[in-house]
């Protein structure tokens, strides 16, 4: 019995590379787009890549103290965090500097969590059931803010339904809900949180095994001769 634990224990162990490649082909698709999206392709006769900068809308955005951000820099800032979501993605896709890639890409999500997402709490989609959300455990827990976030949910059910129901009375629902069901977007937190945990395992595992640019060259690496 033993060994055929330590059997299963060390098949298991050798399987440990799908973790980090789903993660990293997870994340990928996020950024790249969500870093194409800041950038804008400029009119001249310079190679794609070198025409891309931050879009105007997106610096003033950045830099607006009144419906922006209110941050300095910008122009900078901006670029930074447009090429660092876009090139990122893509090196997550093929595994190269994943461990140092990670460590910008944790610092966007961490800025985008604390001056974009923030002051609307934890929840991306507001639950509009309180008896689903994910608040009602914090509130076994005895957590006094958990009873806001349910008392919350109770409203946002009853918005969602008045919507529904002038839907229903107005509108064909078989059309519009033919691509999926309404919701109310809050915009909290929640998946900037998800991608920064995300990327902060990407840190500590690394890109994984067999399908990362970084797995082969360290191999190459350690099997270089030494010279003296």
């Amino acid at each position: 019995m033993t060994s055929l634990f330590s059997a299963v224990v060390n098949f298991i162990l050798k399987m440990d590379f799908i973790p980090a490649l789903l993660i990293r082909l997870f994340l990928a698709p996020v950024l790249i787009i969500s870093g194409y999206n800041k950038l804008q392709l400029g009119s001249s006769d310079l190679p794609v890549l070198q025409q891309l900068q931050a879009d105007p809308n997106t610096i003033a955005w950045f830099g607006n103290q009144e419906w922006g951000l209110g941050l300095p820099y910008p122009e900078l800032l901006a670029n930074l965090a447009a090429w660092t979501e876009f090139l990122g993605g893509w090196l997550l896709v093929v595994g190269l500097a994943v461990r140092l890639v990670s460590i910008p890409l944790m610092v966007t999500m961490f800025v985008a969590a604390l001056t974009v997402h923030m002051e609307n709490g934890w929840f991306a989609i507001t639950p509009t059931n309180p008896d689903t959300s994910a608040a009602k455990v914090l509130d076994w827990a005895g957590f006094a803010v958990a009873e806001d976030s349910l008392e919350n949910s109770r409203e946002a059910g009853k918005r969602l339904d008045r919507m529904k129901s002038i839907l229903e009375q107005h509108g064909n629902t078989q059309w519009l809900y033919g691509k999926g069901n309404i919701v109310i977007l809050n915009n909290g937190i929640e998946f900037a949180s998800t991608y920064f945990i995300m990327l902060m395992a990407l840190f500590f595992i690394g890109p994984g095994r067999w399908f990362s640019l970084d797995y082969w060259y360290l191999q190459g690496s350690n099997h270089q001769p030494k010279t003296e």
